[in-house]
Order: C-alpha cells, then structure tokens, then sequence
C-alpha cells in the first residue's frame, strides 16, 4: 500500500510521520507548513520539525541540485511552485470546512432566534390581551363611587380601560331617552307618509345587477364575514366583522380598507358604525363589546357587560348609549362614553338565551329575540318586559323596525318572516320562504319603503305589499348581512364567502 502525503494528496518523496496526528507527510510541504504555522495541519495542535519521524521507503535516488541556468533548475523552480500551491490549496479547503461549519451554526442561530421571537410575539399579545380585559380592584372601586355623569379615566399607556360595575338609570339619562324621543316623534310626524323624491322606485329597484365584489378585507384562512353595518352619515363606509376576529372598515368609493381592527379573541358576531363619530363598536363570543377609534386603528373602550356571548348590539338614537344582548340570558343598556354599564335585565321567569336586540326608531322601547322563539319587547325607562310575540318555531336570528315605528320585522330558524304591526301587538303578515332558508339579516331602508332579507340568498320586498321586488344569489355561502345605501340608491352585502357585494343600476 502506497503512502500518501496528507496535505498534497500524492505519494511523497521523503515521507515522515507526525506523532501528534499521526498523519503521513512529505517532508518539505510539513517544514514549509510548520515554518509557517507551527502546528499540524490537521489537528492544529502544536508541532515542531524534530517531532517529525522520517519513514524509511526505497526510492530513485534524486541527482544532485542543478544550476539555476539548467532544466533541472527549471523544474525544481516549478517543483517549488508546485508545493506552495499544494499547500495554499489544502488551506483554503481547511478555511471553506471552518466556513461551512460557522454558516451552518449561524444558520442554526438564526432558526432558533426567529423562533424565539414568534414565541415571544405570541406571549406580549396575550399579555396585552390579558391587560386590555383586567379588572383592577382599584379601578372598580373608584367606578362604584364616581357619578354616572363623571367619564371614566383611560387605563395607562392607551390601554382601554374594562368596566362593569351597574350604575344605573339616572333621571337624567331617563329625561335624555325621554327628550330625544320626544324630537324623534316630531320630526316623523312631519315627514308623515310621504315617501321620499329621491327614494329609487320598486321598478328601478328590480334592475339592480351586481357593480362591484371584494374578497380580500378578512383572512382566507378563516373564511367568512359575519356582520356588516354602513356609517348613517357616509353609506361609503362599510363596517365588517369576521370569523377571523378583525373588525374592518371599507371604503367603497376608494374600493380600500380604511381600516383593520383587531383585539377580539373570538369572532366578531355583530359590528355598528357611529353616526355622527369616527368610531365603531364590536361584539364577540369573547363575551366583550369593544368601542374602537377608526382614526387611531385601536380599541379606547372594552365594555364587560356580560358573562357569555354577546349575541346582538345595537346604538340608541342619542348616540350615547348602547344596547346588547347575550346568551348569558341578560340584555344590557351601557354608556358608550365611560364604558358603563348603566343597567342589565333578565326575564328570569323565561331562563332562556337572547339570539338578537335592536332599538325601536324612538329608543323608548326595544325588540330581543329568544333562543325559544320569543320575541319580547322591553320598555327601557321601566326595564320591563310590556310585550311578547310568540309565532316562530325556531331560534330568533334577526329583528328589524321600520323607521315609521309601527312595523317589527323578524326572521328565524324556520325559514320564514313574521311582520308584527307594534299599535295592535299582532303578526299580520308571514313571508314563507324555501323550507330550507336560513334568515340571517333583515333590514329596511331609511324611509321603511323596502325590506332586505339576507340569508341563503338576497330578497328585497317593497312593503305594505310584501311583494319581492329583487332576488340576488351571487353568494357562494350564506349572506350574513344586508344593508340600503341611501336612499336605497345601492345595496350592499357580505356572506360567508367572506366577499362583500354592492348592488345598483
């Protein structure tokens, strides 16, 4: 077996051994190496050329070293350039294994780090989540002895401050609902039964065709948009809750988010745009109610009102307070300014879930539906339950009032819609849809002219007649909401093909 030097890879002239790495060499490449680096080559441990030990082989015997002039000269020159190469090279294969190793670790390092910091991420939003849904002995205390009147302070650092200490109905805020009641009542006995000029007509209505579709406000991977409102005051701004657990606000002129909302740790199952403020308002699973500022992209109020899903919401016509419902089997009446919850009621007699709430146009009186089929109406200023409509056999989905204050529209599990006439506290009309529907949203349009049904698909009825005027099934899924733009001039929808679709001429 022949042997072969360690560093040039070839059978060497005068091989010795080193007996630190026990390593076969040529002699000069060693010397020149150790002359250099005195250590050896492979190990890097010290080394010294009277530790080297010379093997003895049989080879040619070399001549003696010719002039400098000669061919012999030539190529020892060449000899001599030869081993330098050799060992350059064997030195940059030594640095390109050191490399390899350091980029590997570093590589490493930097899986690890990008780990570390996911893991982190996830804990300082949970922390954050945590503190944004704390209850502060402290901060209850300074709430069950501050005034109804007195706004509650901010939590520190921007952190919405949770609050849900009772504290109840105050003459004055009873005055207030009595005073805006009172204006309401006014103006809509002035406007009488004229339908508006710029209302579009049931013939103009019935040619509405799909304008524009956008799929892209909440994530893919957690499809599905399961309410939606338009801003009474910009019906270009379109408010979207998702299975996602973001509240998105839509610009339908600039056909671009606005912006994302994000905080709930569940769904969001019902969203409402502020009339006349840049803020919107969220309800969940997660048991909370979230005030958010569309400006600033963040939550200022987290209102804890009940103790299970909040079912249903809905914004008194003060703009000042706000009306939930919850399967907790309370529905709760808050202030939107300090976060209060002024008072919370339950029919304890009837010890069932609430699916569903909406104000009455004069905010005196209100609607909630029951998981058993019931849909009660409450009189805010006694608390009291003042009537009941029973007719539906499944879980109420949806309750709407017409803006003349005398008709309540509700859907069900049981694919129909019931129209109630509140003056003589009876259904006067029933919509039977297919025997499979699911009625998931009902509105009517601003003059109470039309009736929205959202569910498997889109029907819009013209009232008095309840006749369908428009039927649309452009959704893949379920249609969650449904909403007029003004003067019924557009029609907008979301589903749960998570897109949202505007409707016109």
């Amino acid at each position: 077996m022949s042997l072969v030097c360690a560093i040039s890879n070839e059978v060497p002239e005068h091989p010795c051994v080193s007996p630190v790495s026990n390593q076969v060499f040529e002699r000069r490449l060693i010397e020149k190496y150790i002359a250099e680096n005195g250590v050896d080559p492979m190990n890097s441990q010290p080394l010294s050329e009277e530790q080297l030990i010379d093997i003895k082989v049989s080879h040619p015997i070399r001549p003696k070293a010719p002039s400098s002039t000669s061919i012999p000269a030539i190529l020892k020159a060449l000899q001599d350039e030869w081993d330098a190469v050799m060992l350059h090279s064997f030195t940059l294969r030594q640095q390109l294994q050191t490399t390899r190793q350091e980029l590997s670790h570093a590589l490493y390092q930097h899986d690890a780090a990008c780990r570390v910091i996911a893991r982190l991420t996830k804990e300082v939003t949970a922390a954050r989540e945590a503190l944004a849904t704390l209850k502060p002995q402290a901060g209850l205390v300074a709430h069950q002895a501050m005034p109804a009147s007195q706004p509650a302070a901010g939590g520190a650092g921007g952190e919405p401050m949770e609050v849900s200490v009772q504290v109840g109905m105050t003459p004055e805020i009873i005055q207030k609902l009595q005073d805006k009641a009172t204006v309401l009542t006014t103006e809509r006995k002035k406007r009488g039964k004229t339908v508006p000029e710029e209302l579009v007509r049931a013939e103009d209505l019935s040619k509405y065709r799909q304008v524009a579709s956008h799929a892209g406000l909440h994530s893919a991977s957690v499809p599905g948009i399961l309410c939606m409102d338009l801003c009474p005051s910009d019906t270009n701004k379109v408010l979207t809750g998702g299975a996602d657990k973001n509240v998105v606000v839509f610009d339908k002129k600039e056909e671009q988010i606005i912006a994302t909302l994000k905080g709930h740790t569940k769904k969001v199952t019902s969203v409402i745009y502020h009339p006349s403020q840049s803020v919107v308002f969220s309800a969940s699973p997660d048991s909370t109610i979230r005030v958010w500022s569309v400006t600033g992209g963040n939550c200022i109020q987290v209102v804890r009102a009940h103790e299970a899903s909040v079912t249903g919401l809905s914004l008194h016509a003060t703009g000042d307070y706000l009306l939930s419902s919850s399967e907790d089997q309370y529905w709760a009446f808050s202030d939107i300014q300090t976060g209060q919850v002024l008072t919370k009621v339950t029919d304890e007699a009837a010890g069932v879930a609430l699916t569903c709430a909406q104000f009455h146009p004069d905010g005196l009186i209100f609607g909630t539906g029951t998981a058993d089929s019931q849909i009660k109406i409450w009189d805010l200023k006694e608390r009291t339950n003042v009537a009941n409509f029973p007719g539906h056999s499944g879980p109420v989905t949806s309750i709407a009032f017409s803006e003349n204050g005398y008709y309540l529209a509700t859907g069900a599990q049981d694919s129909s819609v019931k129209l109630w006439d509140l003056r003589k506290l009876k259904n006067f009309k029933t919509i039977a849809l297919d025997n499979s529907y699911e009625v998931k949203s009902l509105v009517f349009d601003q003059s109470g002219t039309y009736l929205a049904v959202g569910g498997s698909d889109i029907r819009v009825y013209i009232c008095k007649q309840w006749s369908e005027v428009l039927n649309f099934s452009d959704h893949s899924g379920l249609v969650t909401g449904v909403a007029f733009g003004d003067n019924a001039q557009f029609l907008s929808s979301a589903g749960m093909d998570r897109s949202l679709k505007f409707y016109s001429l």
